[in-house]
């Protein structure tokens, strides 16, 4: 099943019945707490509860969850308007990214009751009571909700993204047809939030090694581009134990992508290459 909406998302959750304790085989220094308990905005008439997970490292304490009551009529419909409103209004020191506001940048990508999604996208009104945000698991955190994302990035680097050719240079655009530009369909798309890769298993094991989901995503919108001359070499790059081959299609990629992509297909995609060319 492709993820085109938010309203998709299923809220079956086996743990949900048979709860892990969240600090369970945690260290000490890694144990969530409970933080401070904020009022009920004076004169509110409709009130949601927000359980937001903090974190800074300057201040020497370990991680903890606040618990906000933001008021409904004085805020927009999406999360993302609720925690502008927590910081406005309430904590300014709460911290996270944010720009386009549109899903298109990528910038507010966080957990919320369990899935990862973006927060700009995900309605008030389908979160669960209180609604829980935590930042992009599997990922260091620098502050709040703001996941350190250096080390995708330059795993998204290691791929090379960008056109490479060998002949010369034309006077004009290089030119594709119709069938070939639907070749990429599926996969330009992507806006790096790094949902997919945040939720993946195999990367969860193997981070420093495996590419992950969204970079492999982005790998095959190379491969599969027509104007683009430099599918052996790329495909030499990815031939590899572990580059590639972690992944064991547990498809959570598939499933947390905000955007409705598919980078389960797409590494089957690559997967397939590798086979033909040896044959």
């Amino acid at each position: 099943m492709i993820i085109e909406s938010s309203k998709q998302v299923s809220r079956n959750h086996l743990f949900k019945r048979f709860p892990i304790p969240t600090n369970f085989g945690v260290t000490k220094e890694s144990r969530v707490d409970r933080g401070k308990a904020w009022p009920v905005p004076a004169e509110a008439t409709r009130t949601k509860s927000f359980e937001i997970y903090r974190y800074d490292p300057d201040s020497g304490r370990g991680p903890h969850v606040d618990t906000f009551e933001v008021d409904l009529d004085d805020c927009g419909p999406m999360v993302l308007d609720a925690l502008i409103w927590i910081k406005s209004k309430v904590d300014s020191t709460l911290t996270f990214r944010r720009s386009c506001r549109e899903g298109v940048c990528g910038s507010c990508a966080m957990n919320m009751d369990g899935t990862n999604w973006l927060a700009c996208t995900r309605f008030i009104s389908e979160m669960e009571s209180p609604a829980r945000i935590y930042p992009l698991a599997n990922m260091k955190i620098i502050k709040d909700l703001v996941p350190d994302l250096t080390h995708v990035f330059a795993q998204y680097a290691a791929i090379e993204p960008w056109l490479q050719s060998k002949t010369p240079t034309p006077e004009r655009e290089r030119r594709q047809s119709v069938e070939e530009r639907s070749q990429i369909d599926g996969y330009y798309e992507c806006i790096l939030c790094f949902c997919c890769t945040s939720g993946c298993p195999s990367h969860w094991w193997n981070g420093n090694r495996f590419l992950g989901p969204a970079v492999l995503l982005q790998a095959w919108r190379w491969l599969t581009d027509s104007r683009d001359e430099a599918a052996e070499e790329r495909l030499d790059k990815l031939e590899d134990p572990f580059r590639l081959y972690r992944c064991h299609t547990i498809l959570n990629c598939t499933r947390a992508c905000p955007k409705g992509l598919n980078p389960g297909k797409a590494i089957a995609h690559i997967k397939k290459t590798m086979i033909e060319r040896q044959s």
